[in-house]
C-alpha cells in the first residue's frame, strides 16, 4: 500500500464515495493511476484495490505532519493482507520525513515487494527509532530526481532501519546528485545484489569510503553510470573491496587510462561496460575473467587485447580500421563493429568469424571489391551477420558500386575471376580438339587399308 493509502488508513479518512474521481485503473494491466490525492478525492483510490501497480502523482501531505497515528485495526490489518498490490511509484510529492518515518511500518502488514519515489523532496527529520527491529516486505527500493538532506550524518536513522534494509535486494538512487556515501550506510547493506547510483556526482575521491571494508557484502550489480569519475586506476581501487561483484558499469565518464600494476579488479568480475568514456585505448589491467566487455562509443584505433573468456566484446562507434584478431579470444560468440572505419574483412579472419553466433559489421566504408563484397554475403548466407543487414551495409568504393547495398554486389566467379572460368574451357576445348584430331590420323590408315 502507498504511504498516502497507508495514511488515510490510519487517519480513518478513506471513504466508500469520492467527490471526484482521480484514480484510473487499467484492468488489463492491473496498473492504477492517481493524481493530486487529497483528503477530499482519496474515495477513488478504491478502485486501485484490485491493482499490483499503483502509482500516485502529486498531492499534498505536508497538511497531515500533526495528525496522530495510532496502530491499525484488526479490520485493517486484514485488508492490507488481502491486497495484491506488489509496486508502489510514488512522483511529484513533497515527503515530510517525519511522516514517512510514523507511516513505513504499516507497510508490514502488506505484500508489496518495490517501493520507487520519482521526483520528490524529502523535508525535514524523521524519528526512526518506532522501526527498530521493524522487517518490511520490500525488496526493491528507488529514488530517481528526489532531493533531501546530505546522507552524511544520518547514520543513525539507518541504523533503526537495518532490519529491513539488511533484507533489502536491490537499491538505486539515480540523478538525486549524490557527492557520497558513508562507510557506516554500506555495511547495512547486507544482502543487497544490485546497486544503481547513474546520474549522480560521485568522484573518483568518493568511492574508496563508499565501498569500505564490510560495506555491500553481497553485491553483484553496480552502475556508476554518467558521474564524475575520471582516473581509471582510482575507479579500480575504488571498487576492489567488492568480492563478489560480477557486473559494472562505468559508462558515460570520463575516464583516463592509467595503469598501475597495484590495481586489482575484483576476480569475480563478469561483466563490464566502459562505453562512452571517452578511451583511445583499451586501459589496463582488465578484469582476468571477463566474459562481456563493451567499450563502444569510444576513440579507439585498435584493439590489442588477450581475454581467454571473452565471449561478448562490443567496439561500435569506435575508429577501428581493421577487424581485431578473435583468435585471443577463443570463447567469443559476439561481436559487434558497427560505425567504425573498416573497408574489408581480412580472408583469414572471415574464417573465424564464420565460427561466431552475432557479428555485426553495418555501417563501415566498404570496399566492394569481390573479396571485401564476397566475404560479407558469405557471412550472411551463413547466418552470422545480425541486425542491421543488408539495409545498413553499402559500399563507400569503387566508385563504380558507391552506395551500392553490398548485398547487391555481383561476386560470382564468372565477374570476378573470368581467368578462373575461360581457361578450364579454353584447356578443355584445346584437349577435345586434340583428342578429335588423334581419332581422325587414326581413322584415316584404316580407310586405305
Amino acid at each position: 500500500m502507498s504511504v498516502a493509502v497507508l495514511l488515510f488508513l490510519g487517519l480513518g479518512l478513506l471513504e466508500a464515495e469520492g467527490r471526484r474521481n482521480r484514480c484510473f485503473f487499467n484492468r488489463t494491466q492491473e496498473y492504477c493511476k492517481c493524481y493530486n490525492l487529497s483528503e477530499e478525492t482519496i474515495g477513488s483510490i478504491i478502485q486501485c484495490l484490485p491493482a499490483t501497480v499503483v502509482e500516485f502523482q502529486g498531492g499534498d501531505l505536508e497538511k497531515y505532519i500533526a495528525f496522530p497515528i495510532g496502530d491499525l485495526d484488526s479490520s485493517a490489518i486484514e485488508t492490507l493482507d488481502s491486497l495484491t498490490i506488489q509496486k508502489i511509484i510514488i512522483g511529484n510529492v513533497l515527503v515530510p520525513e517525519i511522516l514517512l518515518a510514523r507511516v513505513l511500518r504499516f507497510f508490514s502488514y502488506t505484500h508489496v515487494q518495490e517501493l520507487a519515489f520519482e521526483s520528490c523532496i524529502f523535508q525535514g527529520t524523521g524519528n526512526w527509532s518506532d522501526m527498530d527491529g521493524q522487517n518490511l516486505p520490500i525488496l526493491s527500493l528507488s529514488f530517481h530526481n528526489v532531493t533531501s538532506a546530505p546522507l552524511t550524518g544520518q547514520e543513525q536513522a539507518f541504523s533503526s532501519l537495518s532490519s529491513w534494509l539488511g533484507t533489502l535486494e536491490e537499491l538505486a538512487v539515480t540523478g538525486s546528485r549524490i557527492t557520497s556515501l558513508p562507510c557506516a550506510i554500506g555495511r547495512v547493506f547486507r544482502t543487497l545484489h544490485s546497486l544503481d547510483l547513474a546520474q549522480n556526482s560521485l568522484g573518483d575521491g568518493s568511492l574508496s569510503p563508499a565501498f569500505c571494508q564490510g560495506a555491500f557484502p553481497q553485491l553483484q550489480e553496480l552502475s556508476l553510470r554518467h558521474n564524475n569519475l575520471r582516473s581509471y586506476h582510482s575507479t579500480c581501487k575504488g571498487v576492489e573491496l567488492l568480492l563478489e561483484l560480477q557486473h559494472l558499469d562505468l559508462s558515460h565518464n570520463e575516464l583516463t587510462a592509467d595503469p598501475s600494476p597495484s590495481c586489482q579488479w575484483p576476480a569475480s568480475l563478469r561483466h563490464f561496460n566502459l562505453s562512452s568514456t571517452g578511451l583511445d585505448e583499451v586501459p589496463t589491467p582488465l578484469p582476468p575473467k571477463l566474459e562481456v566487455l563493451d567499450v563502444s562509443h569510444n576513440h579507439l584505433h585498435a584493439v590489442d587485447i588477450s581475454l581467454s573468456s571473452l565471449k561478448k566484446l562490443f567496439l561500435d562507434q569506435n575508429l577501428l580500421q581493421a577487424v581485431p584478431s578473435i583468435r585471443n579470444y577463443p570463447m567469443l560468440d559476439t561481436l559487434h563493429l558497427d560505425n567504425n572505419s573498416i573497408t574489408e574483412l581480412p580472408r583469414d579472419e572471415v574464417k573465424l568469424l564464420g565460427r561466431l553466433q552475432d557479428v555485426a559489421v553495418a555501417d563501415n566504408p566498404f570496399s566492394c571489391s569481390c573479396s571485401g563484397a564476397g566475404a560479407l554475403q558469405a557471412l550472411a548466407a551463413a547466418g552470422h551477420l545480425g541486425q542491421g543487414w543488408p539495409g545498413d551495409y553499402r559500399c563507400h568504393s569503387p566508385a563504380q558500386y558507391q552506395s551500392w547495398p553490398v548485398a547487391q554486389v555481383p561476386v560470382s566467379v564468372l565477374h570476378c575471376d573470368p581467368a578462373a572460368v575461360v581457361a578450364p574451357i579454353c584447356v578443355t576445348l584445346a584437349l577435345l580438339g586434340l583428342a578429335g584430331a588423334v581419332y581422325v590420323a587414326r581413322a584415316r590408315p584404316c580407310r586405305r587399308a
